[in-house]
């Protein structure tokens, strides 16, 4: 939990350095920067952002979802304004700033959940061992039941 929590994080302060280089309206002062404003941004999208969709549903659903886009920018500005180093300025890093960190950061979460990052947790294999042990132990127990049930219909069946 805690390393994909990290990893999650980790992917979204890179995608930030990514928009950094390719908007010249939002610009990260240095990697710490990236890494408070990941978090930020994870808050913000974790507790802020539900509650203004849910009030902002009606105009999002007349502009067929376009005022997402507008929500996203608005999420994004606000971190802006939570995390020194973290600026956004103009229309074009509003709403194209959230679009390529979750194009980035989507990536780079796939490429990390892909290779698994590299790193092997201790007690992993015993891990794997036990889930796998416990869905051989579930399909027992379902073939089992479905035998029992086959036999209480035949048992109606032939009465």
């Amino acid at each position: 939990m805690v390393l994909k929590f990290a990893l999650s994080t980790l992917a979204t302060a890179l995608g930030l350095l990514v928009v950094d280089i390719l908007l010249k309206g939002v610009v990260i002062a240095n990697f710490p920067a990236a890494i408070v404003a990941a978090v930020v941004i994870g808050l913000i999208n974790t507790f802020i952002r539900p509650i203004v969709a849910l009030l902002s549903l009606p105009i999002t659903f007349l502009t067929l979802g376009a005022f997402a886009l507008v929500i996203n920018g608005l999420c994004f500005w606000l971190a802006s304004i939570l995390v020194p180093g973290f600026v956004v300025k103009g229309l074009v890093a509003f709403i194209l700033g959230p679009v390529i960190l979750s194009l980035a950061s989507t990536f780079l979460n796939n490429y990390f959940t892909e290779k698994g990052a590299g790193i092997t947790l201790p007690g992993a294999n015993a891990a794997k061992e036990l889930a796998d042990s416990a869905t051989e132990a579930s399909k027992d127990l379902a073939q089992s039941a479905e035998n029992a049930a086959k036999e209480a219909l035949e048992a109606v069946d032939n009465k």
